[in-house]
């Protein structure tokens, strides 16, 4: 078993869908020559790196933005570049997966063993992630993706964390 790992979502998580509240700035990212629209809080950074530092874990892409959030995400919310889970482009429904059942076989398979902590916004990735051989200590705090995250999401998370020591 590793050290921990907290997963991090882009769309839902660290760019809700509605207009968010005070702390959150719009941008424009092109990843792959696709420009989207963005709202993006600066201080998610420095409290995510606070949570990695202060409970010992590593902060990881797990979404389909792959590399890109290095370039479009990090540099915008204050995060270095960090490492991603590589999950494919999703093949669409025709195979009978989710986007979130697909994107949780990948992060599962991903992390075998290690501990995670996942913040997403996929309704059915809980019971996924569950379901999936082999995969470890693992909590999945669901994210409203209207809303982003919260710092109750990052108590929570950090919660479970600590209870991995004891």
């Amino acid at each position: 078993m590793g050290s921990p790992v907290v997963l991090l979502d882009i769309d839902g998580v660290l760019n809700p869908f509605e207009r968010p509240h005070r702390g959150y700035r719009r941008h424009r990212c092109s990843p792959n020559g696709v420009t989207f629209k963005l709202w993006l809080n600066s201080g998610h950074g420095r409290v995510l790196l606070d949570l990695a530092a202060a409970t010992g874990a590593e902060l990881i892409w797990a979404t389909y933005w792959c590399n890109e959030a290095n370039v479009w995400i990090s540099p915008r919310i204050g995060l270095p570049e960090l490492p991603f889970v590589p999950i494919p482009r999703y093949p669409g429904r025709t195979d009978g997966w989710t986007r979130g059942a697909w994107k949780a076989r990948h992060v599962a398979s991903w992390a075998q063993d290690r501990p995670f902590v996942w913040f997403e916004d996929e309704p059915d990735v809980t019971e996924r992630v569950a379901a999936e051989p082999g995969v470890g200590d693992h909590l999945l705090v669901p994210v409203d993706p209207q809303v982003g995250l919260t710092g109750e999401h990052i108590e929570r998370a950090a919660g479970w964390l600590r209870s991995l020591d004891g």
